[in-house]
């Protein structure tokens, strides 16, 4: 089979098209046949070795965190699952593998795709909108009649992130570019700031809560937006203690590093009595069902901005990485 293989830590390049066998699926796997895969931010910052303080993988290890396929096989203590189910699935930040032609991955996260999408569609879902979800819903608490800022509302997690936060009562405000505003109109937002023209915090602390996917001076600014008392979720910022402690399993030593990480944020908050978070999401079959259902009812659209085929995944890359992605990138396997 052909996979997308990172044979060391680097930038493009580092990462190559290779063939290998086809996985067997273990105990409590399902081997897919992956029809399409969603590119992410995530993805190129595991090629380039960022993220090695959180996970240290195996070279080579095969790359790729979402899919839509069929499943080909069924490992010993699985249920539920049928030879030829239509599923999708973020597959466990400790596997990947999402970049082949077959994936063998924990049943417990994988979800029968939604019935109203075909398979690139459907691969554009997984990251984006468990991210949305998680940090909206979890996070934040977005409930009706909060004021909610959103910033980058035009990418793949605020496309979802916007249509979540007004299925949960939030009037939304989502910064854009001019490119982007007809965009996150059409989404659902109820007000758009032009970041080339305005501050976020124009208008002073009027937002009950933010949820920043841009990082950098975007999310500095929240604070200056946010009321007190309010809360501030990144995904794009600095991690904090309670990233490592309650995202990646009550890890000790990473706490002690994003104690620096996070400081700067942290203190900011304070001064300004306004809460931070930096999220890391995780992977969860009960909410790839629930945002199938949302989807199927027409509650929520995938925002597609390019298709590659497989071949063309470096190019793919390219492309993501440039940052003017309205929507998600998908690499298709099968036609």
């Amino acid at each position: 089979m052909r996979a997308y293989l990172l044979n060391r830590y680097g930038g493009p390049g580092a990462a190559t098209l290779a063939e290998r066998p086809v996985p067997e699926p273990a105990s409590g796997q399902l081997r897919i046949r992956v029809h399409a895969a969603g590119l992410n931010p995530v993805d190129y910052k595991t090629r380039d070795g960022k993220l090695r303080a959180i996970y240290r993988y195996p070279l080579p290890q095969i790359l790729g965190s979402e899919l839509a396929g069929e499943v080909d096989a069924i490992g010993a203590d699985v249920a539920g699952f049928n030879i030829g189910q239509r599923v999708y699935v973020r597959v466990r930040k400790e596997q990947l593998g999402a970049f082949a032609d077959y994936a063998c991955v924990d049943a417990a996260v994988v979800a029968a795709m939604p019935s109203s999408l075909d398979f690139v569609h459907a691969a554009a879902v997984p990251l984006a909108a468990l991210t949305a979800l998680q940090c909206l819903r979890d996070e934040l608490q977005v409930s009706a009649g909060m004021k909610l800022l959103i910033t980058g509302g035009a990418g793949g997690v605020g496309s979802f992130a916007i249509p979540l936060a007004k299925w949960l009562g939030a009037e939304v405000t989502t910064t854009a570019s001019p490119r982007g505003e007809a965009l996150v109109r059409e989404l659902g937002t109820d007000h758009v700031i032009d970041y080339t023209q305005a501050k976020i915090s124009d208008g002073g602390r009027r937002f009950d809560a933010a949820l920043d996917l841009v990082g950098a001076g975007s999310l500095w600014a929240c604070f200056g937006a946010v009321r007190r008392g309010g809360r501030i979720v990144s995904i794009a910022g600095a991690p904090e203690p309670r990233t490592a402690w309650i995202d990646l399993q009550r890890n000790l030593p990473l706490s002690v590093l994003f104690v620096a990480t996070g400081a700067p944020l942290l203190l900011r908050g304070l001064l300004g009595g306004v809460g931070y978070r930096y999220k890391f999401m995780h992977a969860d079959r009960a909410d790839l069902v629930l945002l199938a259902g949302l989807i199927d009812e027409g509650r929520l659209r995938v925002q597609l901005d390019r298709v590659f085929p497989f071949d063309q995944i470096d190019a793919a890359f390219t492309h993501l990485e440039a940052g003017h992605a309205k929507g998600k990138v998908v690499v298709q396997m099968m036609a």
